[in-house]
């Protein structure tokens, strides 16, 4: 794609499309003309030809080009503010990128990327690398890798790729919590949270059968990873019969709306169910009975990915990084061993 053709595509001059595209001239054209423009741009892939534009710009702004800015792209929320757990993450990456004095120039979400003003901070390329928080998928990365020179990827799920990653193994984490439930004396256990290329699901899995209990379908919901997500996974776990002792969530957020869910339909946590999560976030010792949970340990994830990242821009090192960070279990209220005989829906056990 040139120039030429997008500016036949949009109906504008070619000098318009330049403006917007290289972004240096305030004003270039109507927000509806530049949007049109950035879909076209976005849709076709069109990338600018650097050696072009670094010629245009002469010696002395290419000289400048760096920016000692980073972005960071969430890639499995679409609120980059309230998400307690990336945007903690997020946040631990800001300070120790600016204790290196570098700053976090923007944030944005992965559900925005067609938006043509969110696909246009992606083509200007005015940072020097991208913190990607939370698994993605390939077509995103390849996205990226395009426009952007150096990556670091930070979550609990591998990337099945070559970028720097700092990672806390979700399958683990996982594991050990299925566990500490089988541990407890549990043997029927349900699964709330995303079962798609899941770690955590895959964890799960492997706990059940470290504990030679059964994998069955109807105590699994699979929900997005959100408090709302958790509440109807409950409910619908609840409203078809489920008799499962504990509960294993795939995240707090989630573990939230589940128990929100288990105190309507009159079960008590830990006498009558068990809930245990992974994350750890502030709120989790907070609530009412205190949530176990799994402690991931966010700002050391966070300090060392800008570290790496930072690293990587400067020319510190070539070959991928990956570093795998250690996880434990927070025991508070709401696991106990099981009754022997579980009430469900409210109803009182002999």
């Amino acid at each position: 794609m040139t120039l030429k053709e997008i500016a036949e595509e949009a109906g504008v001059s070619i000098s318009t499309v330049s403006r917007v595209v290289n972004n240096n001239t305030p004003g270039a054209a109507s927000k509806e003309v530049q949007d049109r423009i950035w879909e076209i741009v976005r849709r076709t892939g069109y990338t600018p030809n650097p050696t072009a534009r670094t010629l245009k710009l002469g010696e002395k702004k290419a000289a400048s080009a760096s920016s000692r800015s980073i972005a960071c792209l969430f890639a499995r929320t679409t609120d980059t503010v309230t998400d307690l757990f990336f945007s903690s993450l997020a946040r631990s990456i800001e300070q120790e990128a600016f204790k290196r004095n570098y700053v976090l120039k923007y944030s944005f979400s992965s559900f925005d990327i067609s938006h043509p003003g969110t696909f246009r901070l992606i083509t200007d390329n005015h940072v020097d690398g991208v913190v990607i928080l939370g698994r993605c998928d390939k077509q995103l990365l390849s996205l990226l890798k395009k426009y952007f020179n150096c990556l670091a990827y930070t979550g609990l799920n591998n990337l099945e790729a070559k970028y720097d990653q700092i990672i806390c193994d979700g399958h683990q984490a996982a594991l050990a919590a299925t566990s500490y439930l089988t541990g407890l004396g549990h043997q029927k256990i349900a699964y709330i949270g995303e079962t798609k290329a899941e770690n955590r699901y895959t964890g799960y899995c492997a706990g059940l059968k470290a504990g030679r209990l059964p994998l069955r379908k109807e105590y699994i919901a699979n929900v997005a990873l959100s408090s709302e997500g958790g509440y109807q996974g409950a409910k619908r776990l609840l409203e078809a019969g489920c008799d499962a002792t504990a509960y294993f969530c795939s995240n707090d957020i989630t573990a939230i709306g589940a128990m929100k869910a288990f105190h309507e339909s009159g079960l008590h946590i830990p006498g009558d169910i068990s809930v245990i999560s992974i994350d750890d976030i502030d709120t989790a010792q907070y609530l009412t009975p205190m949530l176990t949970t799994v402690h991931i340990p966010v700002e050391e994830m966070g300090q060392m990915t800008a570290k790496i990242l930072i690293d990587r821009i400067e020319g510190g090192h070539r070959l991928p990084i990956k570093i795998d960070l250690p996880f434990y279990i927070a025991i508070r209220d709401s696991c106990a061993a099981p009754k022997r005989v579980n009430k469900q829906k409210g109803t009182a056990a002999p």
